[in-house]
């Protein structure tokens, strides 16, 4: 149920659009290039585009108090995207869900002191400040690459029973499957791998999709979500397999905090991501205790919206309430439970997560026991 008081702002955190095929090392995470496809920057339009009805609408229920809706004020937005892995796509992906937010407008414009309007390029386009979160400088959006003891969890997991068991299961579909894969591996360690050929495949070579079985696809996506589950989840909420999100958190703290400052113009922090924080978060929050469906990987365009709602009386504090869409073929957000709950109230929800947190490079260093790389070395 949604919070019927005042929202104050949001914190969202929202994934790529469609793209190419795109390799991952399946013992370190360490990826190859690849690109946005057209179809990802219309997902990613059509993600902004709903969020825009969500909360730049005055009439809807949701509305954002005090944020300007149609020309955007840019010191009322922070706008973050992962430089990482796969080359530009995070990257190139923020700027078409930006174009959906706040879409060209001819308001966009500039009287000059010779009487002369000048609107905006491409009709009122609204340039939106991005920061580019270089993984070498800011390991914030991307702290599952170069990390050792990420690689030894991620191998502790293949040698895991369930891994094994789940393998095992898996062998005669991937037997079956293995004429469609070119010389792919159809070890299930590279399972991830499989899936994302195949569906990319799906998506965009149709002679492939009408070769392809029909249940192979949602039968790849299965095994699949297993796969990124167990690497990108731990048992405890301090384990190094939920490290996807514990370098987010300390922005998850700052910017509600910032929000509920009147003073403060923040009104929505979008971190732009892959699929592997979502997992991290679903599990560290318990909200796939609540809805097991949501563990896995999330589709393209899909985004978490962590809302910040005024208190109901001057006595109580603001509330957090955290939503999820699925991708664009979702057609709403969902409500998800935080620790069991519907919302909690901002410092409860800090301090339930502070401390499983990384706050900085040197301690994600220390996390990761990394000794060199990612400006590791300053600290020896």
């Amino acid at each position: 149920m949604v919070n019927t008081t005042s929202l104050l702002g949001v914190v969202l955190l929202a994934r790529h659009g469609d793209r190419l095929e795109f390799f991952q090392d399946p013992f370190t995470y360490n990826p190859v290039q690849t690109f946005l496809t057209p179809l990802g920057s219309v997902q990613e339009q059509q993600l902004g585009t709903f969020l825009r009805g969500t909360y730049l609408d005055p009439a809807s229920p949701t509305f954002i108090q005090g944020i300007s809706a149609d020309i955007a004020n840019v010191n009322q937005l922070d706008v973050r995207a992962d430089a990482g892995g796969g080359g530009s796509v995070i990257l190139v992906s923020v700027q078409g869900l930006l174009q959906g937010l706040f879409p060209p407008t001819t308001d966009n414009n500039i009287t000059l002191a010779n009487g002369t309007t000048v609107v905006a390029p491409l009709d009122g386009y609204q340039a939106i400040p991005v920061e580019s979160v270089e993984p070498n400088l800011d390991i914030s959006l991307n702290s599952f690459t170069s990390c050792p003891n990420f690689d030894n969890h991620i191998s502790e997991f293949y040698a895991s029973p369930p891994f094994m068991a789940e393998a095992t299961e898996a062998a005669p579909f991937l037997e079956q499957l293995q004429p469609y894969l070119g010389n792919r591996s159809i070890n299930f360690t590279n399972m991830f791998n499989i899936f994302d050929f195949v569906n990319v495949q799906s998506v965009h070579n149709a002679t492939f999709l009408a070769k392809l079985p029909p249940t192979f696809a949602a039968q790849s996506y299965y095994y699949a979500n297993f796969h990124e589950n167990g690497v990108f989840t731990d048992a405890s909420p301090d384990g190094i397999g939920n490290i996807g999100i514990r370098t987010i958190l300390p922005s998850i703290f700052t910017d509600p905090t910032r929000i509920a400052n009147s003073s403060d113009p923040l009104k929505i922090m979008l971190n732009e991501i892959s699929y592997k924080p979502f997992i991290s978060l679903f599990n560290v929050t318990q909200a796939t205790n609540t809805d097991p469906s949501i563990a896995g990987i999330v589709d393209y365009a899909s985004v978490v919206a962590l809302e910040l709602h005024a208190p109901a009386t001057p006595a109580d504090e603001p509330t957090v309430n955290m939503r999820f869409k699925n991708g664009t073929t979702d057609p709403a957000f969902h409500d998800l439970t935080l620790f069991g709950e519907p919302s909690l109230p901002l410092s409860q929800f800090i301090s339930q997560l502070a401390p499983i947190a990384v706050n900085s490079t040197q301690e994600w260093c220390t996390v990761c026991n990394q000794p060199n790389l990612r400006g590791c070395s300053v600290f020896n």
